[in-house]
């Protein structure tokens, strides 16, 4: 079975593309994590786990619901990571899980996929054509991961030096607390009120009071709500403004 989160479509697309190739079913679980359904996950055939890439890892909200979470049947688990250019120490952190929970780990696979973080000026919106021949370079590299996964082999994880586990690991949490927060959220007037945001949230961090989005503390910065509002009418501060919104399905 392949299990995913996708906040604007880029995991989705490859997991989808993965479970079609080696004949699974895909499982989003997104009401998974937003409700912590740590109920049984069985499959007969090994599990794919495909999880974007936030901070140099998996995110942390996946990686703790798969701490928790009781997978049954297959006892092999490949990882794919999505992400704009790096995985960080992801890898090693999905091992490290693997062994934790007596599972074989059987390698991961880096897919390079257009970015969806407009939250900074960092990493500026890719133009079209560079975005659609990401996903096209993309799209070959899949399914030769998913080819390797069929016949059983094992993928070739990233190197990843000693020096890099060792500034991301106390260097994420850090971050998330000082710098992933909510204060900047707010959402114009366009706002139909329609309640997308706060059911494409996966920490359940969004309420709909007044027919307007009020997010809380907890923030993850996936991008989910403001990329997935229908008429754009969700900023962050001033850096959002007048920035086109990703999303995988736009592009296709």
């Amino acid at each position: 079975m392949v299990l995913y989160f996708s906040a604007t479509g880029n995991t989705e697309y490859a997991a989808k593309e993965i479970a079609k190739i080696v004949g699974d079913e895909s499982l989003n679980l997104l009401q998974k994590i937003r409700t912590s359904d740590y109920s049984e996950i069985h499959s007969e055939k090994p599990f794919v786990i495909c999880a974007p890439i936030y901070v140099c890892e998996m995110p942390y909200f996946m990686s703790r619901f798969l701490k928790r979470v009781k997978l049954t049947g297959a006892r092999e688990v490949y990882f794919v990571f999505t992400s704009g250019g790096y995985s960080g120490c992801a890898s090693v952190l999905a091992h490290s899980l693997c062994r934790k929970k007596g599972l074989i780990y059987k390698g991961s696979a880096d897919i390079i996929m257009p970015r969806n973080y407009i939250a900074s000026d960092m990493y500026p919106m890719q133009d079209t054509p560079t975005i659609r021949a990401k996903i096209e370079g993309a799209k070959k590299l899949i399914e030769q991961t998913a080819a390797i996964i069929k016949e059983g082999g094992k993928l070739k994880s990233r190197h990843v030096f000693l020096f890099e586990t060792l500034i991301i690991v106390p260097f994420v949490p850090v971050w998330i607390k000082l710098k992933l927060t909510t204060k900047a959220f707010y959402v114009k007037d366009s706002c139909l009120g329609c309640g997308k945001c706060a059911k494409v949230c996966p920490l359940n961090n969004i309420n709909i009071v007044e027919n307007k989005p009020e997010w809380g503390k907890k923030c993850t910065h996936c991008m989910a709500c403001i990329c997935n509002c229908p008429k754009d009418s969700i900023e962050y501060g001033t850096i959002t403004v007048g920035k086109e919104r990703y999303l995988f399905k736009k592009f296709i």
